[in-house]
């Protein structure tokens, strides 16, 4: 994984973490509520092994991306391509944290060669009645961090 291109401008309180967009392939943003990362991990050959990392095939570094399920089937024909074995392809996501305006960039995680690897939904629930959420785990080969 490539190191933090530039340290972050000292703060005297830690960034939030509310204000973000994501971005799938061309710019396109993808309205999501949360992103859950995975822990990045050392890739094979690094000073400690992957656990479940075989020479052939090493254990990918994940994250989720949820967010409230509006009909749309992007994510959907995308994984699809993936379970079909096709390969659908891969793309980088870019994951953008914003300062209170929401215009200011203070965090880039950008994910290269992310694929799919599962989609969920929540539980369908009369009961409960909250947004249907739509999940999608995502394996990619490299993250790279800057900080403004």
């Amino acid at each position: 994984m490539a190191a933090a291109k530039k340290a972050a401008a000292a703060r005297e309180r830690p960034l939030l973490n509310a204000n973000f967009v994501v971005e799938i392939g061309a710019g396109k943003a993808g309205g999501f509520a949360a992103v859950v990362f995975g822990a990045f991990t050392a890739k094979p050959g690094a000073a400690l092994p992957s656990v479940g990392a075989t020479a052939t095939a090493p254990l990918a570094d994940r994250v989720l991306l949820r967010r409230g399920a509006t009909g749309a089937l992007d994510l959907y024909a995308w994984w699809r391509q993936a379970r079909d074995g096709r390969a659908p392809p891969r793309r980088t996501v870019t994951v953008k944290l914003l300062a209170d305006d929401h215009a200011t960039v203070r965090m880039t995680w950008r994910l290269r060669n992310a694929r799919p690897v599962s989609l969920a939904y929540s539980p369908l629930d009369a009961l409960d009645g909250s947004v249907l959420m739509e999940t999608i785990e995502l394996a990619f080969d490299d993250v790279e961090i800057a900080a403004a």
